[in-house]
């Protein structure tokens, strides 16, 4: 007999996929993420960029304010200056000693960069930085300028120029002509310091760029910009890549995007005005903050329909189960695996981080070092005509109690060769690092020796040394400069003084003499040298603490190591020590001379 009985439910063949209707739920759903992305792509987009306008705008606003401040509170700065009696009895005495002391403290009060106040003949007869006294300033349009500039009244006018320098940035300042019954007594020049901003600038990730009235950039965090037209700098960039071209195709045809693209990346540009004389400040923020925010916000959006669409397979199909509890296991492990790499990421940030920081301390210590020793150097090189002065001014001041003037004159003449001599030694440790040979000329080697001993003089006077010179008659021609040489025999002459002391008889022999070099030796019948192997160290020094630093010799040893020479040193059998120093004859001598 058939068995005709029904099929248990369980034997029922199972259905593969989704169902017609429910594929059509997947689809719809799908079209309208689609379309919810896309609106939410563009409304995002505008939405954040006009945030991050505003913010950069918001920010531009307090910078162009700074800025106008610095500026409306340096202005008054020469306006009073200018009214000072005190300056305008210096300017009509000629006395300035007191200025530069006033000037300084001002500047800390003020906040100004510097203050320099000239003479009818634009030299600089006071400044907060004294190596600028004496400065030549007339051929300046900032002096010129200002002593021309007066209102309809006949007033004064106070002039702001712009003046660039020779490191590449610019300098700020106010003049302002000082003037007593229609006559000039000198100029005021008061520089305003905006560099301070633009440090300030450079700790964000704008760009920033001051322009003045003629499209200039003066003020910039960039800058290789400064000097330059705003399309100038944008054009300093590298040719973008294909792919890049394609991506600033299709933001162009989408009418949204960045403003423009620096160094191949995109930037959103914002502008305000300073009120001063026509600036305009400018910042490029970029732009990759936004597309972040805009495809956060996409990301959560799109997460969102995943998970509905997920909901909606497992749903339709109970057959997915067991592969959407592994894919959301997949999906945990990849979520613990971005978590550990953003871990890792923040750790390695703190690192560099760290590392930058570390970087930053080892530049600073390094510049204090070499400050330092600039300091120290600067402070041995100038003992020497200090002491001199010193001594020419006490017999100077005998003179005069004696009613002897002419011959204080010649004393006083003498301080003003020290001083004017002091600045060029000044100007020469600027150029040790250099090593130029700028002020290299052929000259005679015996005038050296007799300009070294006439610096030498008091203080052989004092110490009742016996100078012996051995030099030929005729001239000793080599080719290098005057001043440093005659700094290497003034260091050794010193050295000789010091080194015989305590000696009852003490004796200096200078001896010139010329062969395939030129050799001068310097010999003292002193106690001689105990480490004569590091006597060329800086910083070695036998002498007391307080009499000396270690950096004569040092210096010494550059310097004529600068000439092609050679310096070197010996103890003397009969007591005593001697230094040698060879230089290379100078070809062609007599043509030179001629």
């Amino acid at each position: 007999m058939s068995d005709t009985s029904p099929t248990p439910a369980s034997a029922a063949p199972l259905r593969l996929g989704l169902p017609p209707w429910g594929k059509a739920i997947v689809g719809l759903l799908m079209v309208v993420a689609v379309a919810v992305v896309w609106v939410m792509d563009d409304w995002l987009s505008e939405s954040f960029t006009v945030d991050t306008r505003n913010r950069a705008q918001l920010r531009l606003v307090l910078y162009a304010g700074n800025i106008e401040a610095e500026l409306q509170r340096t202005q008054v700065v020469p306006i009073l200056l200018s009214r000072d009696p005190v300056l305008r009895e210096a300017l009509r005495s000629g006395n300035y000693t007191t200025i530069s002391q006033i000037f300084i403290s001002l500047q800390q009060e003020v906040g100004a960069a510097s203050i320099e106040l000239l003479d009818t003949a634009g030299r600089v007869v006071a400044a907060t930085d004294r190596n600028r006294l004496g400065t030549q300033r007339g051929n300046e349009a900032l002096f010129v300028d200002s002593r021309r500039l007066v209102d309809g009244s006949g007033n004064n006018e106070t002039l702001f120029a712009v003046q660039a320098r020779d490191s590449g940035g610019y300098g700020f300042a106010y003049a302002r002509a000082i003037r007593e019954g229609g006559q000039i007594l000198g100029v005021i020049t008061v520089e305003v310091d905006l560099a301070k901003f633009e440090r300030s600038w450079s700790g964000l990730l704008d760009a920033v760029a001051l322009i003045d009235s003629e499209g200039r950039i003066i003020l910039s965090t960039q800058p290789r910009w400064r000097g330059r037209t705003e399309a100038e700098a944008l054009s300093m960039r590298d040719a973008p890549t294909a792919i890049e071209r394609a991506l600033r195709y299709t933001a162009d045809l989408a009418g949204r995007g960045p403003d423009a693209f620096l160094s191949n990346e995109a930037v959103l540009r914002s502008e305000t005005r300073v009120q001063h004389r026509g600036w305009r400040l400018i910042s490029y923020t970029t732009y990759d903050g936004v597309r972040e925010k805009v495809n956060g916000v996409l990301a959560l959006v799109i997460m969102g329909f995943a998970i509905l669409l997920a909901m909606v397979f497992y749903l339709f199909s109970r057959r997915a189960w067991s592969q959407s509890a592994r894919l959301e296991q997949e999906s945990l492990e990849l979520r613990q695996l971005n978590l550990r790499l953003q871990r890792e990421i923040a750790a390695r940030e703190k690192v560099q981080k760290e590392l930058n920081v570390a970087e930053q301390t080892l530049a600073q210590s390094s510049k204090l070092a070499v400050l330092g020793e600039m300091s120290a150097a600067v402070s041995h090189e100038l003992n020497q005509p200090l002491a001199a002065m010193k001594t020419y001014l006490a017999g100077a001041r005998l003179l005069m109690t004696r009613r002897r003037g002419e011959e204080a004159l010649v004393s006083f003449q003498r301080i003003d060769d020290l001083i004017d001599r002091m600045g060029a030694i000044t100007r020469q440790l600027k150029s040790f690092a250099r090593k130029g040979g700028d002020a290299f000329e052929p000259l005679d080697l015996r005038d050296c020796v007799t300009e070294a001993l006439t610096m030498m003089e008091p203080r052989l006077r004092e110490r009742r040394v016996l100078v012996v010179r051995t030099l030929p008659k005729e001239p000793v021609t080599v080719m290098g400069d005057r001043l440093r040489l005659e700094q290497v025999i003034i260091n050794l002459m010193r050295n000789a003084v010091d080194a015989t002391r305590a000696v009852n008889a003490p004796q200096i022999d200078l001896i010139l003499t010329q062969g395939d070099t030129v050799t001068l030796t310097i010999k003292d019948n002193g106690t001689g040298i105990a480490d004569i192997g590091k006597v060329f160290e800086p910083f070695y020094t036998s002498k007391k603490a307080g009499e000396g630093v270690g950096l004569g010799l040092a210096i010494s040893s550059g310097i004529v190591a600068d000439h092609g020479g050679r310096l070197t040193a010996r103890n003397l059998p009969e007591g005593g020590a001697a230094f040698d120093i060879a230089l290379p004859v100078l070809a062609n001598a007599g043509q030179s001379a001629a």
